[in-house]
């Protein structure tokens, strides 16, 4: 085999984790490819509460390093990526019989001052009856404390970190399972279900819940890690939230519940924390559904009914096995597992909010001689103009100048657009966006499918975009028809 022929990195999962490292290190100059067996981001990266945050409940176990550490990360997504993500603020109502009110001060202190903060605001207390928010909640619950976090629409920030990793020349293969391996002179040869042989130096295991499996079945290694399997459920409502405040509701059992605005007209709620065996085919249990709506009820000033939940989602979170310890106490941060001897290596764990972190500590390893550059680097379509000031600013502006230059259009389409395109919505209406199918124009359909590896009406619906959420079964049918189904 020729020297050329030899991959330096080859990376098995294309959640976020994978596309994350497959990006920074295509960007180191290592020649490397991902392999996804379905859709890139199809699993756990695309079922999170879409949420970029330090983690304020983590505090609670003294988890400070963690949080410190995300809580900086957050500003680097929000600066890299601003028509993805935006601040958002979050409403936390005191209930003292759970948490005093000095302990949850003290807390917010804390979270305000662990890292810089440039992108967000601090915390402030408020009354719920004077608030605009305040007539959503119920009569008892009288004062409420607001923190800010972001919001990222989190399967696009998969799919934003496989396009820049294959634009800086790594190969990219969704639905492309690995099948076999065999460890070789120089590293390890992998097949994948379409016949592609990729030979590479060092092979990294980013298959996120299945990464046990891929290490004992497919890799055959002999210290494969053991995971803690958590499913994670959300439902999704009519719109509850009066305002633009997400809400973190605390429980009677000591976890708490996030309700979220989602795409302006819905409200996300979750998350669950069930244990599971298996990763496979993960879906809400009538459990799960109940608990979810009896949580966001006990603060609802008008309670929500099973007949007003319009979608569902779940995804399996795997977890560094921590004994004693249960799903809500179990760390959130990432282990690294090298497989000695084996030029292998297994990532468990970690969270959206630290897969750039998370991506440089494995390089920090494999490629210890090459230069970490993704802290300033937007991903695709997120190089808006930047005037000094917040990057949700410059967002604004850059977005008020968009709407002037396209003004035939109408200006929630430009919106729309912009927040998922980003820059590239610029070629796009100036080019011309072709038959609207119902929400979504060719000239979207075509993007997804030419430079994002859309192949599906649910690619396009649910991960690439949320329209599945809007759109009639009529249009999604005929979005199925532009990929030929």
């Amino acid at each position: 085999m020729a020297e050329t022929d030899i991959l330096d990195l080859l990376i098995i999962g294309g959640g976020v984790n994978g596309a994350g490292l497959a990006r920074d290190a295509a960007g180191r100059g290592l020649r490397t490819a991902m392999l996804e067996a379905g859709d890139l981001g199809g699993a756990t990266s695309s079922a999170s509460s879409k949420l970029i945050h330090g983690g304020l409940r983590y505090l609670e176990f003294y988890e400070f390093a963690l949080v410190r550490k995300a809580l900086a990360e957050r500003e680097v997504i929000l600066r890299n990526a601003p028509h993805i993500s935006r601040p958002m603020p979050f409403l936390l109502p005191l209930e003292p019989h759970l948490r005093p009110g000095w302990m949850i001060r003290a807390g917010l202190f804390l979270y305000d001052h662990l890292a810089r903060r440039r992108e967000v605001p601090g915390s402030s207390s408020l009354d719920l009856r004077k608030d605009a928010a305040g007539p959503a909640f119920d009569r008892h619950l009288k004062r409420a404390f607001r923190y800010w976090d972001g919001w990222i629409d989190d399967s696009r920030l998969v799919i934003l970190n496989a396009r820049d990793a294959a634009n800086r020349g790594a190969g990219i293969y969704p639905r492309d399972a690995a099948v076999s391996a065999r460890r070789t002179e120089f590293g390890w040869e992998v097949q994948t279900a379409s016949g592609r042989r990729h030979a590479a130096r060092q092979l990294v295991n980013c298959a996120g819940p299945w990464a046990g499996r891929v290490a004992t079945d497919l890799l055959a290694l002999p210290d494969a890690p053991r995971l803690s399997l958590v499913q994670g459920s959300h439902i999704v409502t009519r719109k509850v939230n009066r305002t633009a405040d997400a809400w973190m509701l605390q429980q009677p059992d000591g976890r708490i519940i996030f309700v979220i605005p989602w795409e302006g007209e819905f409200s996300l709620i979750g998350t669950t924390e069930t244990p599971v065996e298996s990763p496979d085919a993960p879906h809400i249990t009538a459990e799960e559904e109940a608990y979810l709506l009896g949580a966001v009820n006990r603060s609802l000033a008008k309670p929500l009914e099973p007949g007003d939940i319009l979608h569902r989602f779940s995804g399996i979170r795997p977890l560094v096995l921590e004994e004693g310890k249960s799903a809500r106490e179990t760390t959130r941060d990432w282990k690294l597992l090298p497989h000695e001897g084996a030029a292998a290596m297994t990532v468990i764990g970690g969270k959206i909010t630290t897969y750039r972190l998370l991506a440089e500590a494995v390089l920090k390893q494999l490629a210890p001689g090459t230069r970490r550059w993704t802290h300033n680097a937007p991903l695709p379509g997120g190089d808006i103009p930047r005037t000094g000031g917040t990057a949700r600013a410059d967002f604004d502006q850059w977005l008020g100048r968009l709407k002037q230059r396209h003004n035939l259009y109408d200006p929630a389409i430009v919106t729309r657009m912009a927040h998922l395109w980003g820059t590239d919505s610029d070629a796009m209406l100036e080019n011309g966006l072709g038959e609207n199918l119902g929400g979504l124009f060719e000239a979207e359909l075509a993007h997804m499918r030419d430079r994002e590896w859309a192949t599906t009406a649910e690619d396009a619906l649910w991960r690439r975009s949320k329209m599945g959420l809007r759109m009639t079964p009529e249009a999604q049918v005929r979005v199925q028809g532009f990929f030929g189904g």
